[in-house]
């Protein structure tokens, strides 16, 4: 810029002119008059003789006259407000753009300030002395931009605003094109203050925004703030113009309310009508329903792809339109390129030409940021409506799943379709564009190549086929890693999944130790894999590192051999564009083929699924109209679990049961009793016959299932509240004293499968749920069995025989004592009904039924024999619930039990915890801290620093050496190969220790969260979900494995580059550094915006995935009873609402992930364009053509660079949120150490089995009530103690505390004189046997279920099975012991699963065995036979039992009877029975209910 012809006393200005690199400009040409033009734009009032309104001085005094026109009227309005005594600031709107264009406005005046002040003390401009009050008043109106827009504003003056800004924005906007335009040059303080009048008109049209959207003033005053708060939000996708769509302007809202606090679930809009689940799912039913009716026996076609294909067909064109345009856009960047080098490369000066380009670059770049954002968010958009659809249909699949279907597809296995596979779809769209654009942007950019060089890319196709066809093989490697890896991963699931589900017995029995190894071994085939697929990536980033390299040596080789273009620097850069934009499919296509495969894998898997054998809905004829005698009808039925079997479960059935009528089923256990229930329900498979049943069915399963949620909940079980119903069926289920000690009465939370609920009263819950159904028809199976004789008595006369008076009841029973009471009994042996008939026919005429009657005469003789005695007792005490019984054993839960697990007020199972706001960087150290990673980042951030020096070095390389002629091509060619290459080895060195450090954490974190499971205490598992530590297990493990590790280097790397890239530009075009740091700034600011409300919404999106998981399991393991109650629809609305609830936080991560980078992409954008029009405006030959094609070919690079940093970055904030969630379970409390080495027992210990409590006291939690109230007492070595009370009375708590589940809050447990709190829980576990309330079996074989450890022959296990009546049954299967135990053992029944448990303390023959209802599921011969069993096995052990039946404890040395958790008597039976005793008034009741249920043979 040439100043000839200014006085000299304006040399200081010099100084400013020199600051701009174009200081030699126009040295020829005739300079502009003083008046005209000033370098600085300072003197615009110094317009001597000037009158011209084309000059720039006459304009530019125009623009600042109208410049302080608005500043006095926007005082002047501002001093009106305040005499009105009106607010003035405001604290609501302040937020970061207004506060990052208001920091620059204060910028701008103080160097306006500052330059005035500058000019006052040095007097240079003596010619005028009135330049000081030029710069004076410019900087009093940028701090008054400043000012307008930090204060409150009314309505009116914030129009008047909006309009200062933008005459102020496009004046001075038409002030410096024509600068551009006729002087070719512009002003030092313009090149600033020019982008700032930009952003003054983007605060402009956010206030107009602000106008279309508010609501009227007055109105919302007076509206609520709820509903305020809930306006604030409502304007979604739905309501929104389509500039809001364009720019995503629709998620401001959310994105508002998350800066101003952090986010709750209520805060996110439910989905708009197109995104709910239901209408997903109703679409691919219905192409699903069409095409099974097509498909043909030998289709082997995938009918999940098919038909997802069908109904997003229309909606994904619509994407890859998108897709196409951005590819489109892509590619014609190193066009662009081209030709701005060969611009600068031209002698003559065209400036229209260089605008021309611009445009070009500029349409470009925004035709790519907006078709690239609305391909990203819709293709995942419709990933969403896939995966809500395929999760449901894979609920709903289950729902109709048949018995066989079920053994095939276990709860783990039906959770990960839905966790893994299903859930997997939301990712599946975009992966597919990506897979096909890749490959036509590569086809392209191989076009563009050959049109920059002709024939001297043909080379070049050689080495860029060669990788294409390396990445086939490592697809294929990759893709057996994968699907290996889910194999492996699906089985330690299903594993882990089991085993929390029978956390208690694995403690119980001290089994820790196997299981945590069990499932340590499965997650080393897990890692194997992991490590494999981790290495062969890091392996891959090396090839698509040096293709380019190797591509672009090959093509510059093929230029000078071919001569087809010479080698300057419009075709070397344009190559290294075009290489780059081929870098990026080349890199992609690999893990889009990877990806891909995975998806077909659960594509395959899912299909399998969903064409599983569904059950049969002609197995039954359900007729609820038809008049007819018999409510029940099976005729000449065969059934059978298993239909290759050649002997049916169930044959020759022929059954009438007529209304009203009850019918008993009694038999030995494995006889067909459930069985014949489930032909009932329908769901065990017919053979033939027919089963016709009219009514509406209740059914009461002999495995209590408990949904979580209210105790209300689980008893309405959808239906109504009808009050007076509602009570009589606590009442009458002998609830109602439970229910009210508990301290949220009927509204107490119910942990997962009734956890926190002892067995009877999960059972009494399920059979209030049948009544209050008020159903035809009752199937009850074996519904007394975990409750006391008392309370057996009061459900089967006030439950069965009064509420149930007109319904009909089949009644599955071991208590014989009430056969006499009902209309027909069935006697079952074998599959088939051996007798039927009324109580008194079937004792005459019948060996089956006798033995069963007399098992249990026999055990109730001893009672006969005392009967005189207590026949005072007898006239007193009844059956009903509602009378004294002379002392109180209180019916409260087990663990008053339940309620006194929490401090009053707090339920059992609390919401799941969450970090709220900004944790910082401490989850990452933590991350690094707990793998000991320092080492392994320290090496791959060098590496990758390494790799942008050389990467850089390389580039720059080239640039120079270009203009020297004495550098030859082949030498030019040689270093720039080296050099890339040398880079390309620190990339690999950077994922290779990448690689090494996120397995070291994945092993790090897996290792510390299997030891706090396995040793956490049993009231963690009481409190805490299944489905919450399985997430932590499988989604946030498989993000420690997979993403985090390569997303820290990603930021590193791709912020350190960025830098780098910035630097570069800068040493071409230094002002493009001004633009750069603006630009910089507030990408930041934007993105600590866009991370407030985006951390919250993956917290809380981490605490929605696992309710639907849990809900899902949940389903699994009760859908019998689902079905049965006719309570599918039901369930599967829940279900839909779940969905809805998970998808709308993926849909707005998705969104504001999508507003934010388009943001950013304008931002740096900007840039770009600075960095193209400096290069435009630049003197020719001031800048070689080389260090204009660097400059720019990093500029194109600049903006994909800062998004894959910042979407890195974000990704890496919302990953690390799982490394929150695992160390939360980290941290969790332990239980007492397994083995204390200074205070281990003798190995001989116990050798008595003499048991002491010493003043013992339980309570579930610090603070919270007392379960046990100071039990004292002593059960002597060899002695028999029953263990009696009302159900809750504190049983099996005392259980809990003689091994430890629980630790005594005083006193002590002395077994043989040794305190047992003193010891290792596994010294101690390991020398005492329990066979449990529940019986559990685990997936695997009958010997892995009798000897886990591995620890007798087979010859010790036939022994034991022989004695616990097992050996007939396991003798008669075709794989004897290596037969098949499915999950939770329920190809077993459940007498049977008992009778397992059984066999497993007969081979660990401990001194002391405790008996918690252990014979409850099985019938009174069967008890009998193994009290005798048990009697002579272990004559001479501590046997402490836990029973509801009376005949059970009567023969024991020693009775403890407990009332609310106290002592309330312990002596001998036989003293007890004489005396008026607690246990003489249970014995009583016992007596009392088998002679008022008429046994007369007796």
């Amino acid at each position: 810029m040439s100043i000839n012809g200014l006085p000299l006393k304006f040399e200081i200005l010099n100084w400013y002119a020199m600051l701009l690199k174009g200081a030699k400009h126009q040295t020829n040409s005739s300079p502009p008059t003083m008046a005209s033009y000033s370098p600085l734009g300072d003197f615009s009032w110094i317009c001597v003789g000037e009158h011209d309104l084309a000059s720039f001085c006459i304009q530019r005094t125009i623009i600042d006259g109208l410049n302080l026109l608005f500043l006095c009227v926007f005082y002047l309005s501002l001093f009106i407000s305040l005499i009105k005594k009106n607010s003035i600031w405001r604290s609501d709107r302040r937020d970061w753009v207004t506060i990052v264009v208001s920091i620059c406005c204060v910028l701008s005046s103080i160097t306006y300030f500052s330059n005035g002040l500058w000019i006052l003390i040095s007097k240079i401009s003596k010619s005028n002395q009135l330049s000081w009050l030029v710069f004076f008043l410019k900087g009093l109106v940028w701090i008054s931009f400043a000012v307008s827009l930090l204060v409150k504003r009314s309505k009116w003056i914030k129009i008047l605003n909006s309009v200062w800004w933008v005459s102020s924005c496009l004046l001075v906007s038409a002030l410096n094109i024509e600068m551009l335009i006729r002087v070719h040059s512009t002003h030092t303080f313009d090149m600033v203050t020019w982008p700032l009048s930009f952003l003054l008109l983007f605060c402009a049209i956010r206030n107009l925004g602000y106008f279309v959207h508010q609501q009227t003033p007055d109105s919302s005053q007076s509206e609520p703030l709820l509903v305020q708060k809930t306006e604030n939000i409502q304007p979604g996708l739905d309501h929104s113009t389509f500039l809001s769509k364009l720019t995503f302007s629709w998620v401001n809202p959310i994105l508002r309310l998350g800066y101003s606090k952090p986010l709750n679930l209520e805060d996110i809009p439910s989905p708009v009508p197109e995104d709910e689940a239901n209408l997903a799912y109703q679409k691919f039913a219905h192409t699903w329903d069409v095409l099974l009716r097509d498909k043909s026996s030998n289709n082997t076609k995938n009918l999940v792809v098919w038909a997802i294909a069908r109904v997003y067909l229309k909606e994904n064109i619509h994407i890859a339109v998108c897709a196409f345009l951005r590819t489109i856009s892509v590619v014609a960047s190193p066009l662009i390129l081209y030709a701005f080098v060969n611009y600068s490369n031209s002698n003559e000066e065209d400036l229209h030409q260089g605008l021309s380009i611009l445009g070009c670059l500029i349409l470009a770049k925004v035709v790519e940021s907006l078709s690239q954002r609305h391909w990203f968010f819709n293709s995942r958009r419709s990933g969403m409506r896939m995966r809500s659809a395929l999760m449901v249909a894979v609920y709903q699949k289950q729902l109709k799943l048949s018995s066989k279907g079920r053994r095939r597809h276990s709860t783990g296995e039906i959770v990960n379709y839905i966790a893994v596979d299903a859930y997997r779809m939301g990712e599946f769209p975009w992966w597919f564009h990506t897979t096909w654009t890749c490959g036509l942007q590569l086809f392209l950019a191989i076009g563009v190549l050959f049109g920059v060089v002709g024939l001297g890319a043909l080379p070049g196709l050689v080495p860029l086929l060669i990788c294409g066809l390396l990445n086939v093989p490592f697809a294929k490697a990759i893709k057996k890693c994968q699907s290996e890896f889910m194999i492996a991963q699906d089985e330690r699931l299903r594993s882990t999944s089991e085993i929390l589900n029978s956390m208690k017995i694995i403690k119980l029995q001290s089994w820790e130790d196997k299981f945590k190894t069990l499932v340590e071994t499965l997650r080393a085939r897990e890692f194997k894999w992991l490590a494999e697929a981790q290495f062969k990536k890091a392996f891959g980033t090396l090839i698509y590192w040096m293709s380019p390299t190797i591509i672009s040596s090959v093509i510059f080789l093929g230029c000078i051999l071919f001569k087809s273009a010479p080698l300057n620097a419009g075709t070397i850069f344009t190559v290294l564009a075009t290489l780059r934009t081929m870098g990026e499919p080349v890199r992609m296509i690999p893990e889009a083929l990877s990806v891909m495969m995975q998806v077909k894998v659960s594509f395959d898997r899912l299909n399998a699924f969903l064409l599983d054998d569904e059950l049969k809905s002609d197995e039954i004829r359900r007729n609820t109209k038809q008049q007819s005698d018999n409510k029940v009808d099976i005729q000449a039925g065969n059934f059978s679990w298993d239909q290759e079997s050649l002997t049916p479960t169930l044959k020759d059935l022929n059954l009438g049961i007529r209304w009203g009528h009850k019918v008993a089923v009694c038999g030995t256990v494995g006889s067909g009793k459930s069985s014949l229930l489930y032909a009932i329900l329908g769901e065990i498979p017919k053979l033939s016959g027919t089963v016709t049943v009219r009514g509406r069915i209740a059914y009461v399963s002999q495995t209590s299932w408990i949904q979580s949620g209210t105790i209300r909940d689980n008893i309405l079980y959808g239906k109504p509240m009808d009050e007076l119903r509602y009570a009589d069926a606590i009442k009458v289920c002998a609830l109602d004293k439970d229910i009210s000690g508990f301290s949220h009465g009927d509204l107490t939370e119910i942990g997962q499968r009734g956890i926190n609920m002892s067995g009877g009263q999960k059972q009494r819950i399920q059979l209030a749920r049948a009544v209050y159904s008020d159903a035809d028809i009752y199937l009850l199976d074996d519904p007394f069995s975990a409750v006391d004789a008392h309370t057996a008595a009061v459900l089967f006369n006030d439950c069965v025989m009064t509420a149930l008076k007109l319904k009909t009841v089949i009644l599955v029973t071991h208590q014989v004592e009430f056969l006499s009471a009902v209309d027909k009994i069935l006697v079952m042996e074998g599959g088939q009904i051996t007798q039927s008939g009324s109580f008194e026919d079937l004792l005459t005429s019948g060996t089956a039924f006798e033995q069963l009657v007399n098992a249990h005469r026999d055990a109730i003789t001893v009672l006969d024999i005392n009967n005189e005695k207590l026949g005072e007792s007898e006239n007193v005490v009844t059956v009903h619930p509602d009378k004294p019984h002379g002392f109180s054993l209180a019916k409260e839960s087990n663990e008053v039990e339940m309620s006194n697990k929490g401090l009053p007020g707090v339920q059992l199972t609390q919401e799941e915890e969450k970090e709220i706001g900004d944790v910082g960087w401490k989850p990452f150290w933590d991350y690094i801290s707990v793998s000991n990673g320092s080492f392994f980042l320290c090496v791959a951030l060098l590496s990758q620093t390494a790799f942008v020096v050389f990467q850089a070095s390389s580039t720059y390389w080239l640039a120079l050496a270009i203009q020297i002629p004495k550098i030859s091509s082949s030498m030019l060619i040689g270093v720039y190969t080296v050099i890339s290459f040398l880079s390309a080895v620190f990339v690999y060195f950077r994922s290779l220790f990448s690689a090494h450090l996120g397995l070291k954490a994945s092993k790090a974190f897996f290792s510390c969260l299997t030891n706090a499971i396995f040793n956490a205490p049993m009231l963690f598992f009481d409190s805490t979900p299944v489905g919450r530590i399985l997430t932590r297990a499988s989604s946030d493990m498989s993000i420690l494995d997979f993403d985090i590790p390569f997303s820290i280097l990603f930021v590193a790397s791709a912020g350190l580059e960025v830098i780098t890239w910035i630097g570069i530009m800068a040493s071409v075009t230094w002002q493009v550094l001004i633009v750069a740091i603006l630009a910089m700034v507030a990408t930041k600011y934007i993105q600590d915006y866009y991370l407030a409300s985006a951390r919250e919404l993956i917290r809380i999106n981490g605490t929605t995935k696992a309710p639907i998981m849990n809900y899902a399991a949940e389903t699994s393991l009760g859908v019998v009873t689902i079905r049965a109650f006719n309570m599918v629809d039901r369930f599967f609305q829940n279900y839909l609402k779940l969905i809805d609830t998970d998808a709308r936080l993926f849909f707005y991560s998705n969104a504001s992930m999508e507003w934010l980078v388009l943001r950013i992409e304008v931002l740096q954008n900007f840039t770009l364009f600075t960095a193209a029009f400096l290069l435009v405006l630049l003197p020719k030959g001031y800048v070689a053509p080389g260090l204009v094609g660097l400059s720019l070919s990093y500029a194109l690079t600049l903006t994909g660079t800062q998004i894959f940093v910042t979407r890195w970055f974000c990704n890496l904030s919302n990953y690390i949120i799982s490394v929150e969630r695992i160390k939360q379970f980290i941290h969790i409390p332990s239980e007492p150490p397994a083995v204390v080495e200074d205070k281990r027992p003798p190995s001989s210990w116990p050798s008595k089995g003499r048991i002491e409590l010493q003043a013992l006291k339980i309570r579930y939690r610090p603070s919270a009530p007392l379960v046990l109230k100071g039990i004292t007492c002593t059960f002597k070595e060899g002695n028999r103690v029953g263990v009696v009370g009302r159900t809750g009375s504190g049983k099996t708590t005392l259980i809990s505390a003689l091994f430890r589940l629980v630790e005594p809050a005083s006193g002590e447990i002395l077994i043989d004189g040794l305190d047992i709190c003193s010891m290792g829980l596994k010294d101690l576990r390991m020398k005492l046997s329990i066979i449990p309330q529940e019986p559990t079996l685990f997936k695997g074989s009958v010997r892995s279920n009798l000897d886990p450890l591995g620890l007798y022959s087979d010859d010790e296990i036939w022994k034991a099975l022989e004695k616990c009546q097992l050996k007939t049954t396991i003798s008669s299967l075709p794989n004897l012991l290596d037969s098949s135990v499915s999950d939770e053992g329920e190809n077993w029944s459940a007498g049977q699963r008992q009778l397992f448990c059984l066999g497993r303390v007969l081979l660990k023959r401990n001194r002391i065995l405790v008996l918690d209802e252990a014979t409850a599921c099985i019938d009174s011969a069967t008890d009998a036979i193994l009290q005798k069993i048990i009697r002579q096995e272990f004559s001479e052990c501590t046997v402490i039992t836990v029973a509801h039946r009376v005949p059970t404890v009567i023969d024991s040395d020693m009775v403890m009877v407990l009332s609310d958790g106290k002592l309330l008597e312990y002596d001998e039976p036989s003293i007890l029975v004489e005396t008026s005793s607690a246990f003489s008034k249970l014995v009583a009741e016992y007596w009392s209910s088998c002679r008022r249920n008429s046994l007369p043979k007796f």
